[in-house]
């Protein structure tokens, strides 16, 4: 298409013009509106006593207990201990101050120990909620940041899965943060910083799978040699600070607890908000799943090597990387999903920059509406699942839409 039809096709394509467009009035009352019953929902659960306090003394059992004990027994010298499943129990019993069914397995590597060990030096409500409170401002900021404009604060408090984390006490504001840092740093040609934080990313290393390929892509080395070397020196640390039983102990803990998640199922597959865990929910078999996911990577890797080694503009790159890594992973759970505001943010920063394309925002809502629905405890499906696919649908729509060939074209006459 040549380069006057690309222009004619922008008034055909866009719903609003202009170089910063706001958004629909509706969509931050609806942000507000439910910012608002976050509050009040938690709120009531801590009065009801289902959340944190429990009714009936001590604490309600939730994922931060892990973290909690596992800190605790590393404070004791034996970090080692936190991946024997019988001893981790106990240690959670005791923090809860009473026993509870199930089991909250401590399934990250010893560097995390660091987190863990600092937030076990506070008492175990006071560790909640300075966990939760404390990561909860990186990830406001780095959403706002991505998309450049205050209005960012209320897009991301409002995103679904911060319920899940403030209510469990899990990581995904920490991993959303680090995440989209790292992917602003980078478009900032900050190298080092960028480096620094996908190095600390390694805490949860299957989130990060795809970040050597698009910096292998584009050439950004000293990115990658950054987190490199701070990945290597946190492990480093963690070795010498808790003794090298921790290491052994947590690889020797990878096959049994990979056997009870994607084997057994002990931890419901529809809670795994992947191919994976579609394909076992529906009942299909765990060869099928693998199949499944494995053809779901392969197109998520292929994707990002082309988009991080074309002229795309950085915000699709970023998006891009954003929700495939969403996809690579077999692993993933609602609160994860924290990280799936980083793509929405650059979405919604080109969306005002460029105009919003039909059906745009309409499609942005389903994808939170899904994972809202995901957290509701009588939804079985990992409609998680959907809600990424339906954003990587939206970034494709965008690579292709006139205004970014047109800007392409531009970029290599330039």
């Amino acid at each position: 298409m040549r380069e006057p039809a690309l222009k004619m096709a922008l008034s055909q394509t866009y719903t609003t013009h202009g170089t910063q467009a706001p958004l629909p009035r509706l969509v931050e009352s609806i942000c507000l509106a439910v910012v608002i019953a976050q509050v009040v929902f938690f709120v009531g659960s801590l009065f009801k006593g289902t959340w944190l306090v429990a009714p009936h003394g001590g604490f309600v059992d939730s994922d931060f207990v892990d973290v909690w004990a596992a800190g605790r027994l590393a404070l004791a010298g034996h970090a080692a201990l936190a991946y024997d499943w019988p001893t981790h129990k106990l240690a959670e019993d005791s923090a809860l101050g009473h026993g509870f069914d199930g089991y909250y397995g401590w399934h990250y590597p010893p560097t995390f120990l660091f987190v863990a060990s600092a937030l076990a030096l506070l008492p175990y409500a006071a560790a909640y909620l300075v966990w939760t409170f404390g990561t909860f401002p990186l990830y406001l900021t780095a959403i706002r940041a991505a998309i450049n404009d205050r209005v960012g604060y209320l897009l991301a408090a409002a995103f679904p899965p911060v319920l899940a984390n403030f209510f469990v006490g899990q990581n995904g504001f920490l991993s959303a943060a680090l995440f989209g840092g790292t992917l602003i740093l980078i478009e900032q040609e900050r190298a080092l910083l960028a480096g620094v934080l996908l190095g600390l990313l390694t805490y949860k290393p299957h989130l990060g799978l795809l970040f050597p390929i698009a910096l292998v892509a584009s050439g950004q080395w000293r990115v990658f040699i950054t987190a490199g070397i701070v990945a290597a020196l946190l492990a480093a640390a963690s070795w010498l600070a808790f003794g090298g039983d921790a290491w052994l102990a947590f690889v020797g803990h990878i096959s049994q607890s990979s056997q009870a998640v994607f084997a057994q199922g002990k931890a419901d597959w529809s809670k795994l908000q992947t191919a994976f865990g579609l394909v076992r929910s529906i009942g299909g078999s765990e060869t099928l799943a693998w199949m499944v996911q494995a053809i779901v990577a392969l197109i998520a890797v292929a994707a990002i090597a082309l988009v991080w080694r074309s002229r795309a503009p950085f915000e699709i790159k970023a998006a891009a990387l954003g929700t495939a890594a969403m996809l690579v992973t077999p692993y993933l759970y609602v609160y994860d999903l924290a990280v799936l505001a980083v793509p929405l943010a650059y979405l919604l920063r080109l969306g005002r920059a460029q105009g919003f394309l039909r059906h745009e925002i309409a499609a942005i809502g389903v994808a939170c509406l899904l994972i809202l629905l995901v957290i509701l405890p009588f939804v079985k499906v990992p409609l998680g699942f959907a809600a990424v696919l339906i954003v990587a649908a939206l970034i494709a729509r965008r690579a292709g839409a006139p205004t970014f060939r047109l800007m392409v074209l531009q970029r290599q006459r330039a």
